[in-house]
This record gives C-alpha cells, sequence and structure tokens, in this order.
C-alpha cells in the first residue's frame, strides 16, 4: 500500500465502505457473480487513481461488472467514501497490487476488459524497469482476458506510449486494434475525459490510446 495523508472523508470511506465494497487477497479467487449478485460484462481498472473515471464508468454501464485496483490509499478512500453515497451496486475494490490480484485472485479466460489509464510513466531512464507495462505483467493480463477481450491503454507522455506499443506488439497473443505513434486511435466515448487531461490538451499535450485483443 502506498500511504499518505487521508480527509476526513476519505478516512471515512476506508472505514465504512471497504466492508461493503472491499475485495480481499487471503480470499482467493473472485466468484464475480455471487460477489456482485449478477451476471455481467466483468471490467478490471487498474490504478484507478482517486476513482473518478471508474466510478463514472460503473454508473453508465449499472448491468457491468467493475473491479478497481489501487495501492493509493487515500485514492481508494475516496472511491469508497462515493460509493457510501451513491446507488452504485457494480464496483467492487481491491487495495491491493495489481500482480497479485491478478495472480491470486482472476481465473484464468474469465475477463472482457482491462483498463490502465495514466499508469505513473517513470520518466528517468533508471527508473524505466518500475513501469507497469513491461512484458511480465501483460503476460498476466493475456492470461486473464477472455478470447475476444481487450487491454485499453491510454498515456500522455510519448515515450511511454511508444514503450507500451513495442511491449503489447511483442506479446503474440495480443492483436492491436490499430493506431500508431503519429496518429493514436481516437479516444473511445467510454473513457472519461479527466481534469487532467483536458488541461493538457488545452496545454497541446499529447494522449495516446491503444486497445489490443486477446486472441
Amino acid at each position: 500500500m502506498r500511504a499518505g495523508r487521508m480527509t476526513p472523508g476519505q478516512e471515512r470511506g476506508w472505514r465504512d465502505g471497504l466492508p461493503c465494497f472491499g475485495l480481499h487477497l487471503e480470499d482467493g479467487p473472485l466468484d464475480w457473480d455471487a460477489r456482485f449478485g449478477f451476471a455481467g460484462r466483468r471490467v478490471i481498472e487498474v490504478g484507478f487513481g482517486m476513482g473518478d473515471s471508474l466510478l463514472h464508468m460503473a454508473l453508465a454501464e449499472s448491468e457491468a461488472q467493475f473491479v478497481g485496483i489501487e495501492v493509493h490509499r487515500p485514492g481508494v478512500g475516496r472511491l469508497l467514501s462515493q460509493l457510501l453515497a451513491l446507488d452504485c451496486d457494480n464496483l467492487r475494490v481491491y487495495a491491493d497490487d495489481a500482480v497479485e490480484v491478478l495472480e491470486r485472485c482472476v481465473e484464468p479466460s474469465s475477463i472482457d476488459a482491462v483498463h490502465i489509464f495514466f499508469p505513473d510513466p517513470w520518466h528517468k531512464k533508471r527508473h524505466h524497469k518500475r513501469r507497469l507495462i513491461q512484458p511480465e505483467f501483460i503476460q498476466l493480463v493475456t492470461r486473464v482476458l477472455r478470447p475476444g477481450g481487450y487491454l485499453h491503454l491510454a498515456t500522455d507522455w510519448e515515450p511511454y506510449a511508444e514503450h507500451m506499443l513495442e511491449v503489447l506488439d511483442g506479446a503474440p497473443e495480443m492483436n492491436s486494434a490499430g493506431g500508431n505513434l503519429m496518429k493514436p486511435l481516437p479516444k473511445p466515448a467510454y473513457r472519461p475525459l479527466t481534469k487532467f487531461e483536458a488541461r493538457g490538451e488545452r496545454l497541446g499535450h499529447g494522449v495516446w490510446d491503444w486497445i489490443y485483443y486477446r486472441a
């Protein structure tokens, strides 16, 4: 877990929301339909930050099952606080490392979509090994995706966009939906425009969306 100062609302969300909406590594493989109480499309967001995009998508598609994974405690607390105040029964949260969750809690070929929006680019070359998008992690994602399921990546850092393409193009079971550094895919309608992203667009910063489907 990444610690950090929490507001009273985030503390309340952590304390009262985790028992209602939290998922836990020690419980082992997740029985999605039993946990949500209905069957539906299964979507995982890795690194949801403060949870705005994830919550927006869950509210927009109430018939789907959404699971968020985040290690930043204030972000988890904020999302849980919002969930306590809303009628949203299709979103659950892991406050754990994504690699461990995918390895221990997600069955093979069981997920329809994995979203990873604006992961830390680790700008300095000596820190590139810390980037989430690496061949080993993509192998984990490929393992949990159903045939025809997709991985959606987004970044506003061009060197990381290039790195993502290199990693995904080297994954034998993942097929690109198209796009390149000169002309990335247009932002899908389901991905909300964040305040940070909108500010970047006003400043002329680029955003790269990549979508790859499992064969």
